[in-house]
């Protein structure tokens, strides 16, 4: 697997945590909003961060 890969599904991880929702609803908001080629698209910024970091940036990008 991947390093990008397995960040990607890190943050599908942290944010189904934070959010305390279950993985069907996390995949249903990241498919809406195209969350994961947005996570692809940065993953050379965001995976140099931490876990609140990206839960927040997620939901700026998502307009949360």
């Amino acid at each position: 697997m991947s390093g990008e890969l397995k960040f990607l599904a890190f943050c599908i991880e942290i944010y189904k945590n934070a959010k305390k929702i279950s993985g069907t609803e996390v995949y249903n908001i990241f498919e809406k909003y195209n969350v994961l080629n947005y996570i692809r698209e940065c993953y050379g910024a965001l995976h140099t961060t931490g876990a609140q970091y990206i839960v927040d940036n997620i939901d700026e990008f998502i307009g949360k």
